[in-house]
């Protein structure tokens, strides 16, 4: 099966433009599991849990969060067409290219670089609270750190150095470990799995008080600070609950791995076409069922009030006399999200290489080098190195020693990333039955599911760039820049690529380059062979 099949692959790549760089050794499930995996229910679900019980409570996140898994299906069902039709590792960025030309392509890309550099940085510092957690919880004092302690600049301190860290691990992991990359990938599909059986029996068991069914579907909060924390109303429907939508639209991102290493993976064309839309769909159910345990758990509303809506003010608050299996669930989480960031740099690093491949990033010649186990080691680093530099002001936070940097990171990488996957979707659409797709496809019905996906991804935006709190409105009494809602930054990002474009970029960038028709890549150790013949150019 195999050399059959990667002998199709390899054909199908040199007919995009490509030869086989990247070892092909990944089977369509590991394929699938490194976007469940950065998808991560065990990540996004527990860091941006306090966004969604503040705007809307309860009742908000029992019936938003499968609505929303809904439309998220869209753009997953129209990203999986395109994937498998470009069964290429730049994935949106070469789809818009394809699609629309190379004006199109440059935007793409760079707003889906900037997004996967953020989930690298946002996860990571995700995991490094939750590691701080879990240590204090354990009072424990590792070179005269005390973890237990509630000062809030000491607790910025410790997390931004377990933040260090933890992307020194990401980094050593992706170099050094690639080809066990699979593994870990297939391994952490199941700690997801039985992580989330684990923790909703946990709080179905251990709390002694629950909540009841009417609190979770039909409890509402408005912890914004506007409106007077109204709960009805237009300016509910229409304001209050979209500040909420972070929780799964954050949450639901970074399934586009599958599409950066399609050509890792063996049968690409079916296999990660399947790994797109399969990983949102199985993370929506996981992520439903554990976010019901924490709300039937949460009996302590003025407590979890008090501490901000976090998910962890919910384990301490309802296992208080339980705390070895408040400390499970933290364990389960934070180890959850250590898979997840490894797997989010092997995405971003495999973008940076594909888009420095065909000259779309500055130092493009060294970023597309892979080493010796073909591992493209400088994309590796410069996608920690960006990570590290966007985090910096997480290390200072506000005066309650809220890591405000960390939640602009969230937001921002999520409105880049939802706006590199639906570019390519609208240029889809607009090609309409001329578009040739690949084995997997919507048929007929691609116009609906197109046009729901852009629709969807329009409210996303607006719903994203909203100030959240009062303090973060702009001229308004009180207002703080450390209040402030980054998200919209993305847009200053599309300002200055759209400069950079017109006074030099379009002089430079056309495109995807056929590196098939060039000398192949010289690769340290290994004695260069030539590639299967370039096919004709289709008429």
């Amino acid at each position: 099966m195999s050399g059959g099949m990667e002998d199709h692959d390899v054909q199908k790549l040199a007919e995009l433009g490509y030869r086989q760089e990247l070892t092909r050794a990944w089977s369509s499930f590991t394929n699938f599991a490194i976007s469940f995996t950065i998808i991560s229910v065990l990540a996004g679900c527990f860091t941006n849990f306090s966004f969604a019980w503040g705007g809307g409570g309860p009742a908000a996140i029992a019936w938003g969060w499968p609505i929303l898994c809904g439309f998220v299906l869209l753009v997953a069902f129209s990203m999986a067409e395109l994937t498998s039709a470009f069964p290429t590792a730049g994935g949106p960025y070469w789809w818009a290219a394809k699609l629309g030309g190379a004006g199109w392509s440059w935007f793409t890309g760079w707003f889906n670089m900037v997004g996967l550099v953020g989930i690298v940085a946002g996860v990571g510092y995700g995991a490094a609270i939750f590691l701080n957690a879990v240590l204090s919880l354990y009072g424990l004092k590792i070179g005269g750190i005390d973890f237990a302690t509630s000062n809030p600049s000491a607790v910025l301190h410790h997390e931004f150095v377990l933040f260090l860290l933890i992307l020194v691990l990401y980094t050593v992991v992706n170099i050094f470990a690639d080809r066990l990359l699979g593994l870990f990938n297939n391994i952490s599909f199941w700690w997801h799995v039985l992580g989330v059986l684990l923790i909703i029996g946990i709080l179905a068991f251990v709390p002694d008080h629950h909540q009841s069914a009417g609190f979770v579907f039909g409890h509402k909060l408005n912890n914004t600070g506007f409106h007077g924390g109204a709960i009805g109303g237009a300016f509910f429907w229409l304001y209050i609950l979209p500040v909420g939508f972070i929780l799964t639209m954050y949450t639901q991102t970074g399934y586009d791995a599958s599409a950066h290493t399609a050509e890792e993976t063996r049968g690409a064309a079916l296999g990660a076409a399947k790994g797109v839309w399969k990983s949102v769909f199985y993370s929506a159910i996981a992520g439903w069922l554990v976010l019901l345990a924490f709300l039937f758990a949460a009996h302590d509303v003025p407590g979890i009030n008090k501490a901000g809506g976090s998910s962890i003010s919910i384990f301490e608050t309802a296992m208080n006399n339980h705390i070895w299996a408040a400390k499970m669930v933290l364990i389960i989480a934070t180890v959850g999200q250590l898979f997840c960031g490894a797997a989010g740099l092997t995405s971003a690093s495999r973008t940076w290489y594909a888009f420095s491949r065909d000259r779309g990033m500055p130092g493009w010649a060294l970023f597309r080098r892979l080493n010796q186990a073909r591992v493209p080691l400088y994309a590796v680093i410069a996608v920690s190195i960006a990570s590290l530099i966007i985090t910096i002001p997480a290390y200072w936070g506000n005066k309650v020693g809220t890591p405000w940097a960390y939640f602009a990171i969230t937001a921002i990488c999520t409105v880049g990333l939802y706006l590199a996957y639906i570019i390519p979707v609208y240029l889809r659409l607009r090609q309409g039955d001329k578009f040739v797709p690949g084995p997997w496809t919507l048929g007929r019905h691609y116009r609906w599911v197109n046009t729901g996906a852009i629709l969807f991804v329009v409210l996303v935006v607006y719903a994203l760039d909203i100030p959240t709190v009062p303090a973060g409105v702009p001229f308004k009494h009180g207002f703080t820049w450390t209040s402030v809602n980054y998200s919209p930054l993305v847009l200053l990002v599309g300002i200055v690529v759209a400069i950079w474009w017109q006074v030099s970029a379009k002089n430079k960038y056309t495109g995807p380059v056929r590196t098939i028709d060039e000398a192949p890549m010289d690769i340290p150790g290994e004695r260069p062979e030539p590639g299967p013949a370039a096919p004709t150019p289709a008429a």
